[in-house]
């Protein structure tokens, strides 16, 4: 990996958007075709509220790949026709024209999340500020997922049995990155749609353990070996 390439990731980690910019237009000279960078120059404009040139981005990377899931994702989401995982809600955030209130909090209704077993460090270093994830419900357990379907982390069992209890009722959650730092990774979730049944419950609350990561860093379980195999019926179970 180049130097030039690499400060362009950090910058992106560490939330600064529009040197993030500059720094993957001056990698695009150098590689008009490099996907991966167009895609980490689409998501941060998307990230500033300039959703139509992370649009004609995303479409530049799907004349390169028809089928890539990252840009095919984004575009579904900037123009609000995604609609899986209904239980998840997947559109952009009006928040996300503005960095700082990226990951403004909600008493009950947000919550930051240091995942528990996470994946390999090459794994997670592709991973952005503010890129939104999927979350996947298998028996009692909540993964986490990233724009190509890896695995990235679990959340935390306490976290997991609440919040499954909650989806299965009807309400709905957004998660995305909120900070890398060697193999801990950190989510933001958000509340984004509360049934009535649970009307007066909020999501989260102050006494719930969110810092369970493994001692021995990551560690692939059954769990995880079989995420890929998971069939929707599970997930809905």
């Amino acid at each position: 990996m180049t130097p030039l390439k690499t400060q362009a990731i950090q910058t992106a980690l560490t939330g600064d958007w529009k040197t993030a910019i500059s720094l993957n237009q001056e990698l695009l000279k150098e590689n008009p075709s490099d996907i991966e960078t167009l895609n980490r120059l689409a998501f941060a404009f998307s990230v500033l509220g300039k959703a139509k040139s992370a649009k004609a981005i995303y479409q530049k990377v799907l004349e390169l790949d028809i089928q890539n899931p990252i840009a095919l994702k984004n575009l579904r989401r900037l123009s609000g026709t995604d609609k899986k995982n209904n239980n998840f809600s997947t559109q952009t955030p009006n928040l996300a024209q503005q960095t700082d209130t990226m990951f403004l909090e909600e008493s009950g209704k947000t919550k930051v999340i240091e995942l528990n077993n996470v994946a390999e460090p090459k794994i997670i270093s592709h991973l952005m500020t503010g890129e939104f994830l999927t979350l996947r419900i298998k028996r009692s357990k909540i993964f986490v997922l990233d724009g190509k379907e890896k695995y990235i982390g679990m959340l935390p069992e306490d976290i997991s049995r609440r919040l499954i209890k909650f989806i299965k009722g009807g309400n709905c959650y957004q998660a995305c990155v909120k900070s890398i730092q060697n193999r801990h990774v950190s989510i933001f979730v958000r509340e984004t749609k509360r049934c009535t049944r649970f009307k007066f419950q909020p999501s989260f609350t102050s006494g719930e353990k969110v810092k369970v990561i493994s001692s021995k860093g990551y560690q692939p379980s059954k769990d995880h070996e079989d995420n890929q195999e998971e069939s929707e019926s599970e997930e809905e179970s």
